[in-house]
This record gives C-alpha cells, sequence and structure tokens, in this order.
C-alpha cells in the first residue's frame, strides 16, 4: 500500500485530493495548521483507517514517521482575500513550507507534487497560457506574495529534482470550484453564488470582459494524480480551457440560482489578470487528460453545496 502526506489537507482541494487518493488505496496523512483550511472538510475521514490528521505548521521542521511514497504539497492560502490578509504567512509556506516538505521528500525518497497556479503567468501578454511562457508579473504589487511565493516554489522544487535527484512534479492549477470552497474566500464564484443566494447585488470588478476558466474539483484532482503518476517533471497546466467573461459568468450564477440579484461594477483591483485561459496541450498528449464535468453539471453541485451552508455566514 502506497503512503502519501497531502500538505494542506484540510483545504478545498487538499481534501478532495485526500478522498482521491484513498480511493486508490493509498494510505494518506493529512497535514494542516487550519490557517484557511477545515476539519469539516475531511471529518468524513477520521473513521478510515488508512487516514490520519497531523495538525502542524509545514514551515517548520516536517516529522512524519515511517516510509513515504509521495508527498502533495498543497499548503497555502489560495484566494485574493486570505493572501492579501496574510501576506507573510503566503510568503513562508511557498518559500520555507516548500523547502521543508522537499527536505522530507529527499529524506524518504518520495516523489514530491508541488500545486503551483496559474498565476505565475501574471497578467499575461500570451494568450492562451502554455507552460513555455515565463509570465508578467508585478512582483512589489499586493498579488506579488503569492505569484512570487508560487514562482520560488516551483524555482526550489526543481533545483531539488536537478541538485539531489529528488522526483518532482509540479502542477499549475487554474480556475477550480466545487464542494468545500469556502463561501467567504473572495474568488469569483464564491462572491457570485453567495450575493445571489442572499438576493444582494453581485460584485463584478471592472466592466467584466476580463475572463476566466472554470474547472470542476473532480475533473482537476484526476489530472493531479495523473501527472502524480506519469514521468512528467517539467510545470504542467492542468485546468479546463473553456474561456468565459466574468460578466457572462455572473448572469449564469443569476440564472441557476433563480436570483433577483442586480449586477453592480466596482474598481478593478490591482494586477488583477484581463485573460486566464489554459492550454492543456501538454497535459492531453502527456497524461491524457482533459476535463469532463460540463459547467451546468459542476454548477448544480456546487450549488447544492453553497445552499447547504448559506446560513453559515454572518449576517450583513
Amino acid at each position: 500500500m502506497a503512503r502519501a502526506l497531502v500538505t494542506g489537507g484540510a483545504g478545498f482541494l487538499g481534501s478532495h485530493l485526500c478522498d482521491f487518493l484513498l480511493a486508490q488505496g493509498c494510505e494518506v496523512i493529512a497535514m494542516d495548521n487550519l490557517l484557511t483550511g477545515d476539519l469539516r472538510n475531511i471529518e468524513h475521514l477520521f473513521e478510515n483507517d488508512g487516514f490520519k490528521f497531523i495538525k502542524h505548521d509545514v514551515t517548520e521542521y516536517i516529522h512524519v514517521p515511517g516510509e513515504l511514497d509521495y508527498i502533495l504539497h498543497f499548503a497555502s492560502p489560495a484566494s485574493p482575500v486570505d493572501y492579501l490578509e496574510l501576506p507573510i504567512q503566503t510568503l513562508k509556506v511557498g518559500s520555507l513550507g516548500t523547502h521543508k516538505a522537499l527536505g522530507l521528500a529527499k529524506e524518504k525518497k518520495a516523489r514530491l507534487l508541488l500545486a503551483s497556479t496559474s498565476e505565475c503567468y501574471g497578467d499575461p501578454l500570451v494568450h492562451p497560457q502554455n507552460e513555455d511562457y515565463w509570465g508578467n508579473v508585478n512582483p512589489v504589487g499586493p498579488r506579488g506574495v503569492y505569484d512570487e511565493a508560487k514562482r520560488f516554489a516551483e524555482a526550489i522544487t526543481m533545483a531539488y529534482h536537478r541538485f539531489h535527484g529528488v522526483e518532482t512534479r509540479i502542477v499549475r492549477i487554474f480556475n477550480t470550484y466545487g464542494p468545500r470552497m469556502r463561501l467567504d474566500d473572495g474568488r469569483a464564484l464564491p462572491n457570485f453564488m453567495t450575493q445571489a443566494l442572499r438576493g444582494q447585488d453581485i460584485t463584478v470588478y471592472g466592466d467584466g470582459s476580463q475572463t476566466r476558466s472554470f474547472c470542476y474539483v473532480a475533473d482537476l484532482i484526476a489530472g493531479i494524480y495523473r501527472l502524480l503518476m506519469s514521468e512528467r517533471v517539467m510545470p504542467t497546466n492542468i485546468g479546463n480551457p473553456a474561456e468565459m467573461t466574468l460578466l457572462d459568468f455572473a448572469k449564469k450564477i443569476i440564472e441557476i440560482t433563480g436570483s433577483s440579484s442586480k449586477l453592480v461594477h466596482r474598481e478593478l483591483p490591482e494586477d488583477d489578470p484581463k485573460v486566464r485561459q489554459p492550454d492543456i496541450t501538454r497535459a492531453r498528449n502527456e497524461l491524457g487528460w482533459e476535463p469532463k464535468v460540463s459547467l451546468d453539471e459542476g454548477l448544480a453541485t456546487t450549488l447544492d453545496y453553497f445552499r447547504s451552508r448559506i446560513d453559515e455566514l454572518p449576517a450583513d
């Protein structure tokens, strides 16, 4: 039985990854300091004999007894609300946390997969974005704490691969949605969906012409697993290339929720990307992966989850 450590295991993506790895027959250790993670995301796993949770900050020395086959490093604030409120913690987990995870991989002779991000491309001048594009990132802007943390994480991951011979994989994750997203995490879907369910005005930044490409979480996790099991070392885009404007996406959310919400426009945040669309040619050709869940299907499942949790948000 393979044994895997998932850092950030109580988060949105980390918890789904724990589910998937357990279903593949792995023994899974989830590690999280619960800064942005939530134990409710993994409480259904606590009775599983193959699952263990360790509360720990990965920027500190990581000790895991026994052998490890895989380390999946997903620990990091990942939404604008989080990394703007937690800039130092975001930089530390991208740098110190990745260093500690790589040190553990070296010690255990484990394969490490780094969760990187499409934010490495910044506000891109190339569209769609392929893995050979180096990006257009403002290192001193407010979003730089996340963008540069992940760019550093990629650099040190490749250094450990080249210098120490550690087996590494890097996934660049594009916009992902699904159950277990935090309702208040500040990204487009949680914002639109919670506002629509509460009958509030829906906030669209700028004129709404900026684009995103939304991938359902089950598709993303399947792609990540294929990358983990592949021989591809260089960064790999995993996301849904179906691109749409945020204005159209907001209208879609109003439609599926049956809300009477109106659209209101606010000033575009600094360095907000104008376009975002993955080129997944390499994932298709080398991993045999592409997304399968339609937007309508994925949004229906996500809406059910948001409806079940909407009353937990504090009243305005």
